[in-house]
């Protein structure tokens, strides 16, 4: 399934490559504190209803001031319209709108970021859909994977994997100490 999360991840990581191609087009060299593309770069990945009218309207000057051609406006404007994906309620309306969406960011005029986007979007299209007739995420798991992960970062190479369970089960929340009982550490 692809929720939420990922799709707009992949929206924010394409949006990012264009700012950087642009800001090297334009200026020859990567962002600097005091260009504009650079110090857009947090206001073109925040929700835009998260926006006030003063991010609004820096955001719009800071394209204005650093995109010549529109392109990393364009990708912005693709990444919203992909968040709104998920703002859609019914499977077959959804599956309509990726369709047709992915053949809209496909567009010659579109940048090279926003196609590769509209060819991922076509690709997800079934996950895309499955996530809107289920609803279910697998954020709980994924974050499950990166505790454990952290834990065995953080532990300077456990000897015995019971100790190792044990930590894990002891961050993870209420471990089951009856469980625990049966296992002896060596």
């Amino acid at each position: 399934m692809a929720d939420p999360f990922h799709l707009i991840k992949l929206a924010n990581q394409r949006l990012d490559e264009c700012r950087r191609r642009v800001q090297n087009d334009t200026l020859g060299h990567r962002g600097r504190k005091h260009d504009p593309l650079y110090r857009a770069r947090r206001l073109l990945t925040k929700a835009h209803e998260r926006l006030d009218d003063r991010g609004d309207t820096k955001l719009r000057g800071l394209l204005d001031a650093g995109d010549p051609r529109g392109e990393v406006r364009t990708a912005w404007h693709a990444k919203e319209v992909i968040r709104s994906i998920y703002d859609i309620v019914d499977a077959d309306v959804a599956a309509e709108f990726v369709d047709q969406l992915g053949v809209d960011l496909q567009h010659q005029d579109c940048p090279p970021e926003v196609r590769t986007l509209g060819r991922t979007l076509l690709r997800w299209r079934d996950q895309i859909v499955a996530w809107h007739q289920a609803r279910v995420s697998n954020g709980p798991t994924e974050a499950m994977n990166n505790l454990i992960k952290r834990i065995k970062r953080v532990g300077f190479g456990f000897r015995r994997f019971a100790h190792y369970r044990i930590r894990v089960l002891l961050y993870a929340g209420r471990p089951n100490w009856d469980l625990l009982a049966n296992v002896t550490p060596r």
